[in-house]
Order: C-alpha cells, then sequence, then structure tokens
C-alpha cells in the first residue's frame, strides 16, 4: 500500500491548521467522511482543508472539538494563527502565501537584515521602535515575523540568493550584543546548502540598488514570478506584474554581479563581527 506524506506543518498557517486536523481525526479514529458527517461538511471541503488548500472558519473548528471532545484545541490554534496574521499589514499578506510557496527567492536588501534572517533579539529592537507600538503589540508582532521563518527550517526549503549590503553590517540595532548574536545566525544561514549570501561592499561603488530593497518569489510549475518591493509608503507593495518582476530579476543580477563571493562576504561578516566584540 501506499504511503503518501504528510504535508509539512512548517509550510503555511493553513496547512498547521490542517495537518493538526487530519491528526486529531485520525486519533479519533474517524474517516473524513464520518467525520464530515458529523459537522455538517463535505468530504472534497474537509480535504482541501486538510491539505492546506483552503482556509477553515473559526466555526468548522469549534464543531471538530466539540464532536471530537478536544475542547478548544483546534479553535485556539485556528485563534492563534489569525491572530498573528492580523499584525501584519493587510497589504502585506498575500505576500506571505507567495513567500510561503516560492521555489526560489531573490532578495536585495538595503539597509536592515531582512525579516526571515533576523534573530529574536534583532526583531524585538526594530519593532519595538516603530512609533505607536505598544508593548503587547510589539510581541504579537514579533510573534508573527519568527513564524515566517519556518520556511527555512522545512524539509524542502526554498533556494535563496540573498545580496545585503555592507551598510547592514554598521548600522547599530539594539546594542553591541545585538548585532554579534545577528552577525553569528548571519554566518550560519550562510553556510546552509540553499542559501547564497552575498554582501556588496562599498568598494564596489553600485549604486543599481539604492532606490531600495526587494525580493522576487519564482513560484512552481511555471507559475509567473511575484514581487514585494520595500518603501516607506503605505501603499501595496506587492506585484505581480511580470514586466515589473522581471524587470527586479534583471537588477537583482546587476547587483550580485558587484557582489563580493560566498566565501569573501563570510568573511566580511567575520571581520566585522569583531568591532562588535571589542
Amino acid at each position: 500500500m501506499s504511503v503518501f506524506p504528510e504535508p509539512d506543518p512548517s509550510a503555511s498557517p493553513r496547512i498547521r491548521f490542517g495537518a493538526e486536523l487530519r491528526k486529531v481525526r485520525l486519533l479519533s479514529g474517524l474517516s473524513r467522511r464520518r467525520l464530515g458527517d458529523l459537522i455538517h461538511t463535505s468530504v472534497s471541503h474537509l480535504n482541501m482543508i486538510e491539505n492546506g488548500r483552503r482556509a477553515p472558519t473559526l466555526d468548522l473548528a469549534r464543531r471538530v472539538d466539540v464532536v471530537l471532545g478536544r475542547d478548544r484545541e483546534l479553535t485556539d490554534l485556528l485563534d492563534r494563527l489569525n491572530r498573528a496574521a492580523d499584525q501584519l499589514p493587510r497589504w502585506f499578506r498575500p505576500w506571505l502565501d507567495f513567500e510561503r510557496e516560492a521555489e526560489s527567492l531573490h532578495v536585495w536588501q538595503l539597509s536592515m537584515v531582512p525579516g526571515l534572517f533576523q534573530t529574536e533579539d534583532y526583531a524585538r529592537a526594530l519593532i519595538g521602535n516603530e512609533p505607536g507600538v505598544t508593548e503587547e503589540q510589539a510581541e504579537e508582532r514579533l510573534t508573527a515575523r519568527l513564524e515566517r521563518q519556518n520556511i527555512l527550517n522545512r524539509t524542502k526549503p526554498p533556494m535563496m540568493w540573498v545580496v545585503l549590503d555592507e551598510s547592514i553590517l554598521h548600522r547599530p540595532v539594539g546594542g553591541p550584543e545585538v548585532m554579534k548574536n545577528q552577525f553569528q545566525h548571519l554566518l550560519r544561514l550562510g553556510e546552509r546548502p540553499h542559501i547564497l549570501l552575498q554582501m556588496l561592499p562599498y568598494g564596489a561603488y553600485s549604486t543599481v540598488g539604492l532606490l531600495g530593497s526587494f525580493v522576487i518569489a519564482e513560484m512552481p510549475r511555471g507559475g509567473p514570478p511575484v514581487a514585494y518591493i520595500d518603501s516607506q509608503s503605505t501603499e501595496d507593495r506587492v506585484s505581480d506584474r511580470s514586466e515589473e518582476a522581471k524587470a527586479l530579476v534583471c537588477r537583482h543580477g546587476v547587483i550580485r554581479a558587484d557582489a563580493l563571493s560566498r566565501r569573501e562576504s563570510l568573511g566580511l561578516i567575520k571581520e566585522t563581527m569583531r568591532k562588535w566584540t571589542t
């Protein structure tokens, strides 16, 4: 009999909830059809939720908890996932699915360590300085940001081509200890086989990326690339316009051509880290 792999729970909140729903259903000894009958939901609908292809509702989670006698287990899980998503700007939420589903990510970061690579203390220092953000809001946003990093620990993570500007190594965020730990984290990430980390040094005199940071997500099954364009604007910065994404792919290639090699880049991080430890 064929054994089908379970969905990777770290891939997205939908898949995470679906994997948990599947687990509690099997522990209760119920087929999808039987559970669907008990909660008045079709087998196909339940199948899509378990496989992360459809977003669950709190009402469905409550009905499953009641039928399976799970107290509020699934309801509380979904509530936590929803609250974490609510801490992200509305325009940014569509990007999360593109980021999670991407086969590869091309990153150019000008001003700070990208969110996927930030340590908890580095991220807390950045979020805590946002004007008007309460301590509770900051902690919820921090949780949401760290949740995104789960894609790096998947069984099959996306291939990442990351170029960071040298200024990131010299801009103080949270103090020397925070910076030192952040650099150590960058070095560990830079040694992973699926992450190609490069630094763009001041000496390159490169000006191509000065207009701002961006990320291009290359989607599976030949889907068109999608871009996230960073700026101080409050407008939508997620673009699926193929012309714009292709132009950014070209721009990323030019920036990479001016960057240090992988080995030289890790060496520059190590060298700069000494500044923060003396």
